[in-house]
């Protein structure tokens, strides 16, 4: 924990005394464009009123980066609203055909609702300089990824061998392990929106019945891991960082990931924040989250993985160019009432 508290305070200290989408191929991860992060002492001040719209997410690490933003900024006034990031999604969009536009800039958690936003006609081109700041696959005109994370099947390791665990996601449907899954969480059903664009319907519905018989609900996905790491159950579905954090905190715990091929099961999602209104300050907001210093901190402290050029994926992970997520356009993510009417049906939520 002493390490936790140490990279907390080099990050945020630094801010106090420094003065259209696509596909998300993991192999771009590792390589870097020759534009590099920015630091936040290249930055020009934040002056004047902002309204961010922020999805909940993070267990309050978010909150910690704008807090240090406004030390560093102190003629910057930031208001916030907080909430689910679909439900903020929606509002932006409503608020939009009611011809009010409250929201100044959005972060949302996922880059379905981020694609929500955008489909609507409502994001403002990025500059070019802060799009060369992102590594290859990464690179879209109106938002900018922040940190990317990665499904994976936490598995508690004195229970199951990994040659158990089978490298299709659609195999556990038919195998013999139990298993731990958060139904309601917002990554879970974007899993199953992937995977119901990948396999279709029909598969879908199958897959989601023969799990349910050995599921276990938990209510969010750090739950997941932590059942698994108690032998709850042999392994789950979950993000990556759920269970780098955990070990961080308990270093001999009974857990480990691994990770299905070109499949929902390894789905890169990403947290993204876009621009909403016009001016420099929504975009020079954005500039602050894509330095060395937000991505370092998030990397280290959230364990999520950078986006941006020249910062280092968080320890823990294997090597990303080992990774085979599949090639799915996270804009089709954006529509979740098909996976939830899906869900609903089979009686999973």
């Amino acid at each position: 924990m002493q390490r936790r508290a140490f990279l907390r305070s080099a990050c945020l200290n630094s801010f106090a005394v420094a003065g259209a989408m696509g596909c998300l191929p993991v192999s771009a991860l590792a390589a870097e464009s020759n534009s590099v992060a920015q630091s936040v002492d290249q930055l020009p001040p934040l002056k004047g009123d902002l309204t961010l719209y922020l999805g909940r997410g993070e267990g309050g690490l978010y909150e910690n980066v704008l807090e240090a933003i406004r030390k560093r900024n102190p003629g910057f006034n930031l208001q916030i609203r907080r909430g689910v990031t679909a439900a903020l999604a929606n509002t932006i969009v409503a608020e939009s055909k009611a011809g009010v536009r409250r929201a100044d800039v959005f972060w949302a958690v996922d880059s379905g609702a981020i694609g929500l936003v955008a489909d609507a006609g409502l994001a403002r081109p990025l500059p070019a300089d802060v799009t060369a700041q992102l590594k290859p696959g990464f690179q879209y005109p109106q938002w900018a990824p922040v940190t990317g994370r990665i499904r994976t099947l936490p598995y508690n390791t004195e229970r199951v061998t990994p040659d158990r665990i089978p490298d299709s996601v659609m195999a556990l449907a038919d195998s013999d392990l139990s298993i731990g899954w958060a139904p309601a969480y917002a990554s879970f059903q974007s899993f199953v929106t992937a995977m119901r664009l990948l396999e279709g319907e029909q598969a879908t519905t199958d897959w989601l019945k023969g799990v349910s018989k050995r599921a276990k609900s938990y209510a969010g996905e750090l739950g997941v891991v932590m059942g698994v790491e108690r032998g709850e159950v042999d392994l789950g579905f979950a993000n990556h960082y759920y269970t780098l954090r955990l070990k961080n905190g308990k270093p001999d715990a009974n857990v480990d990931l691994a990770f299905t091929k070109n499949d929902a099961g390894c789905l890169v999602n990403a947290s993204g924040i876009l621009a909403l209104s016009e001016g420099d300050l929504p975009i020079n907001f954005i500039r602050y989250l894509l330095t060395r210093e937000v991505q370092s901190y998030l990397a280290s402290e959230a364990y999520e993985i950078p986006l941006v050029n020249s910062v280092q994926p968080p320890q823990g992970l294997p090597p990303l160019n080992t990774i085979s997520p599949p090639k799915i356009d996270l804009t089709q993510l954006a529509d979740l009432r098909p996976t939830l009417n899906l869900m609903r049906r089979v009686g999973v939520l």
